[in-house]
């Protein structure tokens, strides 16, 4: 005679086992008591950095700020100067190489002595050059 185990999705008096993929009672508790304590620092965070006291930032109030984006001329990789308003990567090339060549500019509008910029590309990057140095103070020094 065959002796019959009992199943685990068995039919009447036969006691149930769980089936292998679920917690035991005391996983089950460590999961819920490490659940509690995340709740629980997420709280005290909230309320020390502010929230009961309504201090917490919302994107929707909250000042927009302004960037000033600024490129050394003389000092400042192609990539860098491809990040100016009408400088592809074609003419930020020319200007490295112009500074290679002839040397550090000595004002911005030593720049239109790169072959690509006129008057119109110029005043296009102006805002966003970096103030060049007094030749005169650099003399002194």
């Amino acid at each position: 005679m065959v002796e019959r185990k009992p199943s685990n999705f068995g039919e009447g008096s036969e006691r149930l086992e769980h089936p292998h993929w679920l917690l035991r009672r005391v996983d089950q508790a460590v999961v819920a008591l490490l659940v509690l304590a995340g709740l629980a620092a997420m709280v005290v965070w909230w309320i020390v950095h502010g929230g009961v006291r309504g201090n917490l930032v919302e994107l929707e109030r909250a000042e927009p700020k302004t960037v000033r984006f600024e490129v050394d001329i003389n000092s400042a990789g192609w990539p860098e100067l491809l990040q100016l308003p009408a400088i592809g990567e074609t003419l930020a090339k020319r200007i490295v190489d112009s500074r290679l060549k002839d040397g550090p500019f000595r004002d911005h509008k030593d720049l239109m002595r790169v072959r690509g910029i006129g008057p119109k590309t110029f005043d296009t990057i102006r805002p966003y050059l970096r103030p060049m140095p007094d030749q005169d103070a650099m003399v002194q020094k």
